[in-house]
């Protein structure tokens, strides 16, 4: 039994043995004086028929007419007139009357009182002695009345204390809860912050909650600030800040991959050319600076468009990827025309050659960056001949949309509609092999064949459409989790949040399948909780009682940066594959994602990694400690 269960119970026990006590002190304080009353009566009354009688000079039937006339105008049992020597000359009398008060209450306070005597007699002569006895009925139901009375007024007493008591049990509980679900989020990975209250045992109490949650928050915050520093040690150039080439080619592998990014992308690759010339000429610190100038043109671009890379590929190669289909021409001739007017006051022969390619991203990234590479030397050459900034440009659209918006939107809403559509399944697995969930991506029905994600998001997301296809890609995740009860995980779009109805309706959905719910995961995109916290903070406030889990995809170094992490409600991390790629083969990388893995552990969350796809990462990865992998690797059975 609970701390506030006993305390209430406690308080019922008292108030209702203060009532008890109360009615019965005071229903015996009465007996007693309805008895004493009683008894002062039948004395009295005793005594002023004596006088009466005595008056009568021994007249016998006088005497027996005031015995008769006594008798009838009082509520007596009986009135007796005995002789000197004890023996009854008359008497009147009759059975006792029962009275309101019931059996059990007459048994209980019981009121006896004895009857009154008095002499009688004629001058100096004895006529004997009369006694009388009041009927107590009417003594038990003054009683019975005033107890009834009593109890009620008691009643009313004690029901206003428990309300005053109850409120002032539920103003102590308010800041015990509090501390209870304050303990209870650290468990969960939740720090938050709790007001002190002005009772000084319990303020104590929630001044020590609130120091221990502070020191945690500290503690990860120094530690999420441990793996920035870590990030920037493995992942970035010293010089530039940008992706080292290994991790720019992770970068570049992941996006490929995904199927939340346009179906057509572009590569520009920019080269400051003859380095060891320029070193010789300029110096190395003034090629520092030109270089630091190539990458200030590059870096305006990830810091404006959300999924850009900048990468250094080796000493004087840049590379920039844009997930956005039609701009990689018009984004190299604004390169170009920026360092064409920043890069020659550095000195004579700066010269730097950009290639730019745009390519459909169902090509392997070998094919983009030898597309790049040739572009690059067209340019170059170019350059050498002409003697300026010459931009090469290869462009192969492929599966360029054709038709209208409006086309494409009808198709969308006709293939929800109809339900056209399916799950494609992809296993998540432990280090011992066994399958956590499955992975979900929807697949719609497009002109009679299913398109994957990667070519109809984008489509869906200018359109406002995925709230309704994130909605009935979960209804055909929870028939299938009803049909076998495998657990089942469903990307949602970050622009599905937003939508003021994607969230009653998802409540609503699940609602209706309620067992199913909670074999449900739901995914969101590393940028979820930058750029839409709160509504990622009420989803999962919403859905974490109805027993769907809730994490992040796509989760890399960013997480770092993400305020507030430690209360957004999450249930696992999935960590993006260009932070995985080619851990087995770099202990920076390794150390970094331990690191992660450590700081997500400490907020209570599980932990798995996408995109893995060979034996040696996966190896490395369980040895990170993950709890559970997925990708090329774990799909074709080998994991």
């Amino acid at each position: 039994m609970s701390l506030m269960r006993q305390i209430a119970w406690l308080v019922l026990g008292v108030v209702l043995a203060a009532l008890v006590g109360a009615v019965g002190l005071s229903a015996m304080s009465t007996q007693q004086l309805m008895r004493t009353q009683l008894q002062l009566k039948n004395a009295d009354n005793a005594q002023s028929l004596a006088l009466a009688l005595s008056q009568q000079q021994g007249d016998a039937e006088l005497i027996k007419l005031l015995v008769s006339a006594q008798f009838d105008t009082g509520a007596y049992e009986f009135v007796r007139w005995r002789a000197p020597n004890g023996d009854t000359l008359f008497e009147r009398g009759e059975a006792p009357r029962p009275g309101r008060a019931p059996a059990w209450f007459r048994a209980w306070l019981p009121i006896d009182a004895p009857p009154g005597v008095a002499q009688v007699s004629s001058g100096w002569q004895a006529l004997g002695t009369v006694e009388l006895k009041s009927h107590a009925s009417y003594a038990h139901d003054a009683l019975w009345l005033s107890t009834r009375r009593l109890v009620a007024w008691l009643l009313v007493v004690g029901i206003a204390a428990a309300v005053i008591a109850w409120l002032a049990l539920r103003r102590i509980r308010r800041p015990l809860d509090a501390a209870v679900a304050q303990a209870e989020g650290v468990l969960a990975g939740s720090y938050g912050q709790v007001s002190e209250p002005r009772v000084p045992e319990l303020q104590r109490l929630i001044r020590a909650m609130n120091a221990m949650v502070q020191r945690v928050r500290d503690l990860f915050e120094a530690q999420a600030g441990q793996l920035m520093v870590l990030r920037e040690q493995v992942h970035l150039d010293p010089l530039t800040g940008v992706s080292t080439r290994k991790h720019f080619l992770a970068e570049l592998d992941a996006a490929l991959q995904r199927d939340d990014g346009p179906v057509v992308a572009g590569l520009v690759l920019v080269r400051l050319r003859d380095i060891p010339g320029l070193n010789a000429r300029l110096g190395r610190a003034a090629v520092d600076e030109v270089l630091l100038t190539v990458v200030s043109a590059l870096q305006a671009y990830p810091e404006s468009v959300p999924g850009c890379r900048v990468g250094r590929l080796n000493g004087g190669d840049f590379a920039l990827w844009l997930p956005a289909e039609g701009v990689a021409a018009e984004t190299a001739h604004a390169l170009a025309d920026a360092l064409r007017a920043s890069v020659p006051a550095y000195g004579p022969g700066v010269q730097v050659a950009l290639g730019a390619i745009e390519l459909p991203r169902e090509r392997p990234s070998s094919v983009w960056l030898g597309e790049a590479d040739a572009a690059l030397a067209r340019a170059e050459h170019q350059g050498e001949a002409r003697g300026g900034f010459v931009v090469e440009i290869v462009a192969e659209p492929g599966i360029g949309r054709e038709q209208g918006e409006a086309l494409w939107r009808a198709q969308l809403q006709e293939a929800v509609s109809h339900q056209r559509g399916r799950l494609v399944e992809y296993p998540v697995r432990d280090r011992a092999g066994r399958l956590l969930h499955l992975e979900c991506p929807l697949q719609l029905q497009l002109d009679g064949e299913h398109v994957p994600a990667a070519t109809w998001l984008p489509l869906a997301a200018r359109a406002r459409l995925t709230a309704s296809i994130d909605l009935f890609a979960v209804q055909l995740a929870l028939k299938a989790i009803a049909a076998d009860g495998q657990a089942r995980c469903i990307n949602v779009a970050p622009s599905s949040l937003p939508d003021a109805a994607f969230l009653p309706q998802l409540r609503e959905l699940l609602a209706q399948w309620p067992q199913a719910a909670r074999g449900l995961l739901l995914d969101l995109n590393e940028a979820a909780a930058t750029e839409h916290f709160d509504r990622l903070l009420e989803l999962g406030q919403q859905l974490r009682p109805l027993g769907v889990k809730l994490g992040l995809e796509h989760a890399g170094a960013g997480l770092a940066q993400v305020e507030r992490l430690y209360q957004a409600g999450l249930d696992y991390v999935k960590l993006d594959a260009s932070v995985l790629l080619g851990v087995a083969g770099e202990a920076g990388r390794a150390a970094f994602v331990r690191g992660m893995v450590i700081m997500l552990r400490s907020l209570a969350l599980k932990v798995y990694g996408e995109g893995v796809v060979d034996e040696m990462d996966a190896q490395a990865l369980w040895d990170c400690d993950l709890d559970g992998i997925t990708g090329p690797w774990v799909t074709e059975g080998r994991g």
